[in-house]
């Protein structure tokens, strides 16, 4: 296999034919990436058979759900992916902000699920992974684990979910109801700023045997899936905005780091719209910003290093935003105070309203972001900016009761919640921003050196191979490989069945 340690052709024929077999006893079909960019060519005898099928059951057919496509019920398809048009009554700037719902993704009501399918599907379909005998290891601050446990679990095979021990409950009661074993949830010490205490336990689990990691922050198909799926999708929610809007620009596309994977979606909306990509990261641990370390609150977006699969190359722009800007305005989106708040006295329109609910830490940290960006690049109404909710706020209730009680003195009253929008949303200025130039992004890159060669073994001209354009288009030639080897072997299963 190249460096980059991705198939490209079938690997080990025995383990596939096996693969092959148990796929057709359960019945099993994978979609194609192709398929989950324009689900709309998924076959439609699937159809009557998905209807059957509730879009959080452990089910092989809830993979065809796996796309940005899914209704507000999640279980039929729609021509354009769900989204919020956040408006200026709200976020203190003209430029209209275009949000993009992970919630509607099944099983983990997170988008992170659809990098969980590209990171393990190619393995498998190639004869890499064996499902009867490897188990799927999946460092993460949260999301993605539950993606891969749940892929895992349908796809018959063992998944093991790596996170820190300080993540919110809701997410450990999920894992509890969808893992084989209880031991197959590791808690790692701290909170979300304790990445590199995730990749330290992924080093032990990798000495045992048939234990085989998908670390999110490394896997460059976790890049490639949402180039190929995740930039398309958000591509018909702008064209969607136009349409209505009577054209527009997509000026800028907004996503915190992460693992950067979500963020790899803006070298897909750059190459075919001109956007700019705007990487945010938590103000009290600025990486990015200033080479900086610290612990925050934002969760699921990670810190302390640059991942491999980050094309910093291509970013334009760094925001910082605070966690006191994500914790207290999740307080105040999702109470009746806060509500009432921003109806009477700011003027948001119901809908807008309705819709809060629908975004998680992560995505009011893309949101403020995205105010951020609106005003330091002058944005007007005809330049939309486009980011994601990677969850909604059902990950985080018991959240929000310690936000309201350390954060807000126990109350959230009407006052409280005025100070929240008034410095948080009204108050997001333009500072904690830079603008990126050729140096700026070599900085970047040569960030990642310590992280990833010092620490994690990469071999430099690996490492160094990034930094070329030249590099992630040879990547992107992978996606209609793995797209063939896919139908190739679903063609394999079929015949097994008749």
């Amino acid at each position: 296999m190249p460096a980059h340690d991705l198939p490209t052709d079938v690997v080990d024929a025995q383990v596939r034919r096996s693969t092959v077999q148990r796929f057709a006893a359960q019945g099993l079909r994978l979609p194609t990436f192709a398929e989950l960019a324009e689900p709309a060519t998924l076959p439609a005898n699937l159809d009557p058979w998905l209807a059957r099928v509730g879009p959080d059951d452990p089910h092989p057919l809830n993979l065809n759900r796996v796309h940005w496509f899914n209704g507000g019920d999640r279980r039929g398809r729609v021509p354009v992916p769900g989204y919020l048009t956040l408006p200026t009554a709200l976020t203190g700037v003209r430029a209209p902000i275009l949000v993009a719902l992970g919630e509607r993704f099944p099983m983990i009501g997170a988008h992170k699920v659809l990098a969980a399918y590209g990171c393990l599907v190619p393995r498998l379909a190639t004869g890499v992974f064996d499902p009867s005998r490897h188990r799927a290891v999946w460092p993460s601050t949260g999301n993605y684990c539950r993606g891969g446990v749940a892929i895992s679990r349908i796809l018959g095979c063992r998944g093991v979910a790596v996170l820190p021990e300080g993540m919110s409950r809701e997410r450990f009661a999920w894992l509890e109801e969808w893992v084989a074993d209880p031991a197959d949830i590791i808690r790692t010490p701290g909170t979300e700023s304790n990445v590199k205490e995730i990749y330290d336990k992924c080093k032990e689990l990798a000495l045992l045997p048939d234990h085989f990691i998908l670390n999110q922050f490394a896997e460059f198909a976790n890049h490639l899936v949402h180039w190929r799926v995740t930039g398309p999708a958000l591509g018909h929610i702008f064209a969607a905005w136009a349409a209505e809007h009577g054209g527009g620009r997509l000026a800028a596309f907004v996503s915190a780091t992460g693992s950067a994977g979500t963020i790899a979606a803006g070298d897909w909306l750059k190459d075919h719209f001109g956007s700019r990509t705007v990487a945010v990261e938590a103000l009290q641990c600025p990486t990015l910003l200033h080479n900086g370390y610290g612990a925050h609150n934002i969760q699921g977006i990670g810190d302390k290093h640059v991942p491999l699969i980050h094309n910093v190359m291509q970013t334009d722009l760094v925001v910082g935003v605070s966690d006191a800007a994500t914790d207290g305005l999740l307080a105040v989106f999702n109470s009746e105070i806060g509500r009432a708040y921003l109806a009477e006295r700011r003027g948001v329109p119901h809908p807008t309203l309705a819709g809060l609910g629908s975004l998680g830490i992560s995505g009011i940290c893309n949101i403020v972001a995205a105010i951020k960006t609106a005003r330091y690049l002058d944005l007007g109404p005809e330049d939309a900016v486009v980011t994601v909710a990677t969850d909604g706020a059902a990950m985080y209730g018991s959240e929000i009761n310690r936000i309201v009680e350390e954060r807000l003195g126990s109350r959230l009253d009407t006052i409280a919640a005025a100070e929240v929008v008034g410095q948080h949303l009204a108050g997001a200025g333009v500072d904690h921003v830079q603008e990126l130039d050729k140096p700026g992004r070599d900085r970047l890159f040569n960030l990642g050196y310590f992280t990833w060669v010092e620490q994690q073994g990469v071999a430099l001209p690996d490492f160094e191979a990034r930094r070329q354009r030249s590099f992630w288009l040879g990547l992107r030639a992978l996606v209609p490989v793995w797209d063939e080897i896919i139908d190739d072997l679903n063609a394999e299963v079929a015949a097994c069945r008749s």
